[in-house]
């Protein structure tokens, strides 16, 4: 165990896969919440850690060491029912009182004023921990606040709600800010509109199975349960509202049928998407659907989700030995992980997962006996049409893992260009054992136009839809390769892909339209290292000129310092239109054999490719145009 955190010892009686308990929970918060106060101004109001600042500057990172760890303090001392063995409180009141006295103010406790979000817009986040930890702890901490700092407070409070969001889960920030303040008696006209219009955006964003775009566009990412869930069930929780819980309820539930096959059997969570430095926030899912009822999830499951994944960062180095402070990265720090956005207090986020200690310890999330994962049950293929999303889990090793055919970082208004690359949402799978390589490096799982010496981006990524059936599942999407600024233009060029999964298999097969003679066109597999004993497998069914060749990402992943990958070529002697079929697989099991022979492609007619698999003879059958379809019949 990593770091500054006095752990009791492990009990493999009732939690036999973690040792957990909620005594382990306990003792991890006060552990990191204590270990970030030692950074503190001396009147408490900013926790400056040490590292990097973010873009936002080290007086806003202060305010976020505050906030963050506030929220962790507020959840930790709530669910005890105001038991606060070390007085944090104490100096929460203290900082709250301290940085509201003058905000924006140059001098060593001032707050920075919440203004709109790109105009150093990142205290308005932090308003939504404040406003949130208010809520949870009013019986100790704003009960028994003198009215000034209640004023002040408030008043700095307000700024969430008069200022303009990022157009994205950032409007349920001024949400959770005035459900406070309705809380305690001072909602008005303004604290009614914030609500209303977070839950209004929030409706639009809904896109089914449990999931919600983060904004306008198509970003599916850990956002939704650590925001886009958390937030209104929260709020609604809090307030009482069984109208409002109703609907958000089920969708929670929804989202844990597919959310909760993204834990690895050593439970680490999908590495995918923006802000992965949140690290163990990835279970507050789960720890809300504990706290609310809406799970899937049996008690000793959700209690297996958890502990295995805070207990997965925590062995890994997450919190540093030297000062128990937790690292801006994934395992410890790890530079490619971050985003500009992200300061030394960004990690502290996490502390959304002590959701979990709102149950009550008398609860059976607490007394059950921890059961089986759900990716360590058995192989499972489950798609998502809603978010474009395919998952597939192998009980053997425990590998989770995410096919996107439909999550990407561009923005709604935004065009096909290159320059919206992002290497957490643009590949075609993400693992809970592997990470993406760097932009800087030969990217993994990626399928690429080389026109010259330029290679394709894949940005904008539309769905086509998705499904599955009894052990396998499909999922499509279509692109425009875009080439980086000054690049050749190829008006045009398309490229439709299929991924469809079985066991520890993955069927890959790509259109491309538009081609020009002789583009090159190149598909890689997962990138693996030695620190991980995976085997990252690549092969040729249709199309591809020769086997598969190794090439290295020296920069590595957030998993591995170093990395090679498998990656397949061929050359569009006539251009136009070409099909092209590969198999790829990631095993965690000693015995993952070659791929040859797994299944080969009877025939490539028209706008269809019949693949036969050799196992059971079973016939997958892709159909490309007008539109795809996929069948899958039994041998």
């Amino acid at each position: 165990m990593s770091g500054d955190l006095r752990l009791p010892p492990e009990d493999r009686g009732l939690s036999p896969y973690t040792g957990f308990t909620r005594a382990h929970w306990e003792a991890t918060a006060d552990g990191l919440v204590r270990a970030a106060w030692r950074w503190a101004t001396p009147g408490g109001a900013l926790l400056d850690l040490p590292g990097r600042p973010s873009r936002s500057g080290v007086r806003s990172d202060g305010l976020e060491g505050y906030a963050r760890t506030f929220l962790a303090a507020a959840f930790r001392v709530a669910g005890a029912a105001g038991e606060d063995p070390y007085g944090l409180l104490g100096r929460y009141a203290d900082g709250l009182a301290a940085g509201t006295r003058t905000p924006g103010r140059d001098d060593t406790e001032s707050w920075p004023p919440v203004r709109d979000h790109h105009v150093g817009g990142q205290p308005m986040v932090e308003s939504a921990s404040v406003a949130l930890g208010l809520r949870l702890t009013r019986p100790w901490l704003w009960d028994r606040l003198d009215d000034g700092v209640r004023d002040r407070a408030e008043r700095w409070l307000r700024g969430a709600l008069r200022h303009t969001p990022a157009p994205n889960n950032w409007y349920l920030f001024p949400l959770t800010v005035a459900g406070f303040l309705e809380s305690v008696g001072r909602g008005d006209r303004e604290t009614a509109r914030a609500v209303e219009r977070g839950l209004e955006l929030l409706e639009g964003w809904y896109r089914g199975d449990g999931w919600y775009a983060d904004g306008d566009g198509r970003a599916f990412d850990h956002y939704n349960g650590w925001a886009l869930h958390l937030y209104p069930l929260l709020h609604a929780r809090l307030a009482g509202d069984r109208a409002l819980l109703e609907v958000y309820g089920p969708r929670l539930r929804a989202h844990l049928e597919g959310f909760s096959l993204l834990f690895g059997g050593d439970g680490a969570p999908v590495h995918f998407g923006r802000s992965l430095t949140y690290r163990f926030a990835a279970g507050a899912a789960v720890g809300l659907g504990a706290l609310t009822g809406y799970t899937p999830l049996a008690p000793g499951v959700s209690r297996r989700l958890l502990s295995g994944c805070l207990r997965y960062f925590l062995d890994r180095g997450a919190v540093d030995a030297r000062d128990g402070l937790l690292t801006p990265g994934w395992h410890g720090p790890h530079e490619a992980t971050l985003q500009s956005y992200s300061g030394p207090a960004s990690p502290y986020w996490a502390s959304k997962a002590f959701v979990a200690l709102l149950v009550p310890p008398d609860d059976p999330l607490w007394t059950a006996r921890e059961e089986e994962a759900p990716a360590e049950r058995g192989d499972r293929v489950l798609a998502l049409p809603a978010p474009g999303l395919l998952v597939q889990v192998t009980g053997a090793d425990g590998v989770a893992r995410l096919h996107n055919h439909g999550s990407d970082a561009v923005h709604p208004a935004g065009g096909d260009s290159a320059d919206a690359r992002d290497v957490l949402y643009g590949r075609f799978a993400y693992s809970t054992r592997t990470g993406p390589t760097s932009a800087a490096n030969p990217p993994d799982n990626h399928l690429s136009v080389e026109v010259g010496a330029v290679a394709s981006e894949r940005c904008r990524i539309r769905p086509l839809g998705a499904g599955h059936g009894d052990g396998w599942g499909w999922a499509a999407s279509w692109h425009r390769p875009v080439f980086p600024a000054g690049a050749p233009v190829v008006p045009g060029l398309r490229a439709q892909s299929v991924t469809v999964a079985r066991g520890r298999h993955e069927l890959r097969a790509h259109r491309l339209v538009g081609l020009v003679p002789g583009a090159r066109v190149r598909l890689s597999g997962w990138a693996t290292g030695p620190e991980e004993p995976l085997v990252s497998r690549l092969h040729g069914l249709y199309g591809w000129e020769g086997p598969a060749e190794e090439v290295r990402a020296p920069q590595g992943t957030a998993f591995t310092r170093w990395a090679v990958l498998p990656r397949l070529s061929a050359t569009a002697p006539g251009g136009g239109t070409v099909v092209l079929v590969a198999l790829a697989s990631l095993t965690g099991t000693g015995d993952a054999g070659p791929l040859a022979g797994v299944a080969v492609v009877e025939r490539v007619h028209g706008e269809a490719v019949e693949v036969r698999w050799a196992g059971d003879g079973a016939l997958t059958r892709i159909t490309f145009a007008p539109g795809v379809t996929v069948t899958h019949a039994p041998g």
